[in-house]
Order: C-alpha cells, then sequence, then structure tokens
C-alpha cells in the first residue's frame, strides 16, 4: 500500500549509490545473498534473545535490498537477478516470524498464523505476476521490476514496519502478527479481486 508511494523519496538515493556501488563492481546478486545473509541473521539473532542486533540486521537487509535494485538498474536488469530476488525477500519475511516462535512458546501459534498468511500473500502475489505476464501487462507503479508487481494493503513497507514494531515491543508480538495476518489474508481478498477485473476475458 506504501511502498509506491515511498518510491519517489527512496529511488533516487539509492539509484546514485547503486551507480557507485555498479562502478566498483558490486553485482546485485552479490547484494542479494549478503542481504539475505543479514536478514536470516537477524531472524537468528531474534531466536537466540537478542532482539536488538535482530532489529539492526532486518534494517540492514532492507538497505541492501533496495541497494540490490539500484545496482540492477545501473547495470542492466536480468531475469535471474528478478528471481534470485523474490526469493530471497520471501524467505526473509518468514525467517522473522520463525526467530520469535523460536524465542518463545507463546509466540508459536501467532508465528504459525502469520507464516501460512505470508505464503497465502505470496501465492496471490506470484499467480497475479505469472498470468500478468502472459497477457503481456507491464507496470512501474513500484520501480522497473523483472516481473509484475502488483499492488495490496500489505506490501513490503507496512511487512517492515510491523516486524520494527515486533522488535521493539516483543511482549506484543502476538497482537502484531494476529493483526498483520489479518492485513495479509485482506490483501489477498483484495489482489483475486483485481485479478477477477483485470484478467476477466
Amino acid at each position: 500500500m506504501l511502498d509506491a508511494k515511498l518510491r519517489p523519496l527512496i529511488d533516487p538515493p539509492l539509484n546514485r549509490a547503486g551507480a557507485v556501488l555498479a562502478g566498483l563492481g558490486v553485482t546485485a546478486n552479490g547484494l542479494t545473498f549478503t542481504g539475505l545473509a543479514l536478514g536470516l541473521g537477524g531472524a537468528a539473532a531474534i531466536a537466540l534473545g537478542h532482539v536488538g542486533w535482530g532489529l539492526a540486521l532486518i534494517i540492514a537487509n532492507r538497505l541492501a535490498d533496495g541497494l540490490d535494485g539500484a545496482v540492477a538498474r545501473a547495470r542492466g536488469p536480468s531475469d535471474l537477478g528478478g528471481y534470485f530476488d523474490i526469493v530471497a525477500d520471501f524467505a526473509f519475511y518468514v525467517s522473522v516470524p520463525l526467530g520469535f516462535g523460536i524465542l518463545s512458546a507463546a509466540n508459536t501459534l501467532p508465528a504459525l498464523v502469520l507464516v501460512a498468511s505470508f505464503v497465502l500473500t505470496g501465492v496471490s502475489f506470484l499467480a497475479f505476476a505469472v498470468i500478468a505476464a502472459k497477457r503481456g501487462d507491464e507496470t512501474e507503479a513500484h520501480g522497473r521490476k523483472s516481473f509484475f508487481y502488483s499492488t495490496g494493503l500489505a506490501e513490503g513497507a507496512e511487512t517492515i514496519a510491523v516486524f520494527i514494531a515486533m522488535c521493539l515491543a516483543p511482549a506484543w508480538f502476538g497482537v502484531l502478527a494476529y493483526s498483520f495476518a489479518a492485513l495479509c489474508v485482506l490483501t489477498v481478498f483484495q489482489r483475486s479481486a483485481m485479478a477477477a477485473s483485470a484478467f476477466r476475458d
């Protein structure tokens, strides 16, 4: 929901940094895998009770995720890079609730519910992208991507905001997890309604 609105603010500085990194020989895929390692490290830190370190690594993951796209735009995007990017994103997204679920037994059920909702939103997102690509549809509302990026109530910005809130208030993990899971389910219905309108023959 907020991703497209934030793009005009964050893309210019990211693109400048990406051009510099590309000039130094840094690759987008290298940043993607570095970001994934940082994100998974953050989830592991949370699972071990080091929630502050987890928060720092989550923020570092998002910075790397933004820079990999900027470097890709500077060097030229690739289909393989787009594949790695989306897989790394979803691996990171599910790892954080998993970390909180391991941290405390009280978190297990809300973590499972949240991960399940991420699976549903991921399926709706990718299914929309596949069919949009088959039809030749394009959009740059979220910047230039290797695949069709459909909008939704729960997107990257909202997810990271919730992760930060969870790290700042771990005792509220259950409430935050259930609330965001509900928003994810609403996103699935929203995207399904968009599909019914866009893909009607």
